[in-house]
């Protein structure tokens, strides 16, 4: 509701909707008209209910750019950022996972000074200058890649590094400070003194109970690359989302705006969700 309300404030916040579609020489009749028809001529709070019964209903209204069902022109675009949204995920899990459990397994190792220096410049090089360093070097120097654009295999492996760094960075120092909570415990020092294998500490009893605080951090992350790829989908001119919402603010187009910001929502408060049910199965003590 918190959501609605502002999104829809944000709305009217430049002035009347009419102003996008009526210019100084439109008559009074014209601008009657058009408030009628767009139900402005109504209290404010009862556009606003009418407002949210309709995005219920999935009618976010006409795309004042397009011409078209917003709601159309937004699920065109769902599927490319579905795709950026994995390959990104992948390659932080890939990368984040495996270098944070080797980081604290041996610590104080070269190992560990590589995932440190990985972690270090995944949260200090900014998005966009990566995506455009990326295209320069492995795309216009060496030829290897793309530059931009929605296609095959290979023009998912640029963005998806580009959007998936920052990630796999907060992913390796999560894993990492975990495990080395956890393999500093009592009960991985009984472990090691009956016998137990290495990979069977590391693996079974370590990983485990660490894995609850990046579970947590990986599955909003999912949902925050799907909400968030604006800055890549426009540096890859990657036809999702992101790039959507940027177009539809340059075009003033409400609608889609509206609609865009409301599904982010959705897929944010639902990935929480999931995250508290995932807990119980990663740790049976939450059940009670």
């Amino acid at each position: 509701m918190a959501t609605t309300a502002f999104v829809f404030a944000l709305s009217r916040a430049t002035g009347d909707p009419r102003l996008l579609f009526l210019d100084q020489y439109s008559t009074q009749e014209q601008w009657d008209a058009w408030g009628k028809q767009m139900g402005l001529d109504r209290p404010l709070l009862a556009q606003y209910a009418t407002w949210v019964m309709d995005a219920v209903r999935g009618d976010f209204g006409q795309s004042l750019s397009q011409r078209t069902n917003s709601l159309s022109v937004i699920a065109a675009r769902v599927p490319a950022t579905l795709q950026l949204a994995l390959g990104a995920f992948t390659f932080a899990m890939l990368v984040g996972l495996p270098l944070g459990v080797l980081s604290a397994v041996k610590r104080g190792s070269m190992v560990d000074y590589l995932g440190r220096a990985v972690a270090l410049f995944g949260q200090a090089l900014p998005p966009f200058w990566l995506g455009i360093m990326l295209i320069l070097i492995f795309a216009v120097k060496l030829g290897w890649l793309p530059t931009s654009r929605h296609g095959g295999v290979e023009h998912f492996i640029l963005p998806s590094i580009t959007l998936g760094w920052l990630a796999a960075s907060g992913i390796l120092r999560l894993v990492r400070s975990s495990m080395l909570e956890v393999l500093d415990s009592e009960y991985v020092k009984l472990a090691r003194a009956k016998g137990v294998g290495r990979l069977s500490i590391v693996w079974k009893h370590a990983f485990r109970n660490a894995i609850l605080a990046p579970l947590t951090y990986a599955s909003l992350l999912l949902a925050s690359l799907i909400t968030g790829a604006v800055v890549t989908e426009t540096v890859f001119a990657w036809p999702g989302l992101g790039r959507l919402a940027v177009q539809s603010v340059y075009a003033n187009d409400f609608p889609v705006i509206t609609g865009v910001v409301l599904l982010f929502t959705v897929v944010y408060v639902g990935m929480n969700f999931l995250v508290d049910v995932a807990y119980a199965y990663f740790d049976p003590r939450i059940r009670y």
